[in-house]
């Protein structure tokens, strides 16, 4: 399972000319999943995302997490997360989950998620084609990938 995190003053998505979600200052958050993924990748990930020191405290430090500055939290399923691109230039989705794996898998993590904010999470549209806006704050950009656990 990968993420990609973006600390955000605010974004939305859009699907079909209408507003689905819309946060103020918090994280973007656009997951894939992968084949191999299971509950273990979703507690690793869930774990870390609330617990990233990634907001600024009173003297300017990153030395806060979402939780502490009441941040919103906005999911968005990805699965071009997955791509590979060692070879050519069209990129393989082959270590993407499919939808019968995938959408369970990330159902599960936005519950997971939301349990651990104590507070409901925004999400986009599984498997939908999404108009995703933000304005990046920072900007602040991170990746997580729960098979690579340094």
């Amino acid at each position: 399972m990968r993420l990609l995190i973006q600390r955000v003053r605010d974004a939305s998505v859009v699907i079909d000319g209408t507003l689905r979600s819309a946060i103020g200052p918090g994280l973007l958050v656009f997951a894939g999943i992968g084949s191999d993924d299971g509950d273990e990748d979703i507690a690793y990930l869930v774990r870390k995302l609330v617990q990233l020191r990634i907001f600024d405290d009173a003297q300017g430090t990153m030395n806060l997490d979402v939780r502490q500055t009441g941040g919103e939290v906005l999911v968005v399923s990805q699965f071009t997360l997955m791509a590979s691109t060692r070879r050519g230039n069209r990129p393989s989705y082959v270590a993407a989950a499919p939808e019968a794996v995938s959408r369970p898998l990330y159902e599960r993590f936005v519950a997971a998620a939301a349990a651990a904010l104590g507070r409901p999470v925004a999400t986009g549209v599984f498997g939908a084609d999404m108009q995703v806006s933000l304005t990046n704050d920072g900007p602040v950009t991170l990746w997580l990938d729960s098979k690579n656990r340094e």
